[in-house]
């Protein structure tokens, strides 16, 4: 069992990595009707993934690796959760202004967003890519047994 939860772990894992990158792809074209609900669609399964993510998660960590007491002595473990919350905090604000445009999009009308809109939204996505590369990083770490608290 621990082979499955692993794989579904890396699904969502690659599913939320790839949903990212193509949001942030999609925020640096021209916004479109078809743009707006595509970014909205791919915001709704980078929610689904994220959320598939912590559960399959704590249920690897709690029940099929290590255990609970090998993780939490790890620092880069914690690091990697502190920054899973950071990442996942920083998702409000896309998510906000996506939902903002539900009522434009169902009437097929534009979605209004400003040049300085559209830049938050940029950097906002380019601090969550960095924050993913920062949870990869410690996800290994841990998985290698460095920077264990004694």
């Amino acid at each position: 069992m621990n082979w499955l939860m692993a794989f579904l772990h890396h699904l969502a894992a690659f599913t939320l990595v790839s949903t990212l990158v193509y949001e942030r792809i999609l925020m640096h074209k021209p916004l479109t009707l078809e743009r707006a609900q595509s970014l909205m669609k791919t915001d709704q399964l980078y929610g689904a993934a994220a959320v598939a993510l912590f559960i399959i998660g704590g249920l690897r960590v709690f029940y099929f690796e290590k255990g609970a007491d090998y993780y939490f002595q790890s620092a880069p473990f914690i690091a990697k959760l502190v920054l899973f919350a950071f990442v996942g905090l920083l998702s409000i604000y896309p998510t906000k202004t996506f939902f903002s445009w539900r009522k434009n999009v169902v009437q097929k009308q534009l979605p209004v967003m400003t040049d300085k809109q559209q830049k938050r939204l940029q950097i906002v996505f380019n601090i969550q890519l960095l924050g993913v590369g920062g949870i990869l990083l410690g996800a290994a770490m841990a998985a290698k047994g460095i920077g264990f608290v004694s």
